[in-house]
């Protein structure tokens, strides 16, 4: 008989062996004093958090609803800890964890003019979005190329969360690129403050 613990994580209420919720705490108390010196930590740890809800999610059932140690160690594999990242050990941790990742295609709308659309693509396939672009205006003018865009427009989820925009890239979805991710956006709204 094991002691279950009921937690709210990422906005979602998991329940969690007692063995598992110590070593998820130990997990998340570093990752907190790791990212304790950055200016955008509160957003780094919630993106980091909302990112283990939806691994954790993945791992129930319904005839698994409890999450065990063997799940909290899957995720920390996943996501890597605050000693695989030191900027410290320079770039060889960071190949580490520079697999490729979850891809999926995704509408951009941080990068876009209309709906997302060409900047999803340009992100998805890495190649540059006036490129797309202009492919969707040739085909626009020969009058399939907007029938086209409302149809991907429809079909294609928007990029909204830090874990979305970093799988659309096709990027590893770990606290290193989270981290990146949150203080590029971090950055960009504070030079959109200043003007």
């Amino acid at each position: 008989m094991k002691i279950t613990v009921s937690i709210n994580l990422g906005g979602y209420s998991f329940n969690i062996d007692e063995d598992a919720y110590a070593e998820l705490k130990r997990y998340l108390k570093n990752l907190e004093l790791h990212f304790a010196g950055e200016e955008s930590s509160s957003e780094i740890l919630s993106d980091i958090e909302t990112r283990m809800a939806e691994l954790f999610r993945t791992k129930l059932t319904s005839y698994k609803q409890v999450i065990t140690i063997e799940d909290v160690q899957q995720v920390i594999k996943v996501l890597g800890t605050p000693e695989d990242i030191s900027d410290t050990e320079g770039p060889t941790a960071r190949d580490k964890f520079s697999s490729p990742g979850y891809h999926r295609m995704y509408r951009d709308t941080d990068h876009r003019v209309i709906g997302g659309v060409c900047a999803g693509i340009a992100a998805y396939w890495n190649i540059e979005l006036w490129v797309v672009r202009l492919i969707f205006f040739v085909l626009a003018m020969m009058g399939v190329g907007i029938l086209i865009y409302l149809i991907l427009y429809i079909v294609l989820p928007e990029a909204k969360t830090t874990a979305e925009k970093i799988a659309m890239k096709g990027n590893p979805v770990n606290i290193h690129n989270i981290k990146d991710s949150v203080k590029q956006e971090f950055d960009t709204v504070r030079k959109n403050m200043k003007l």
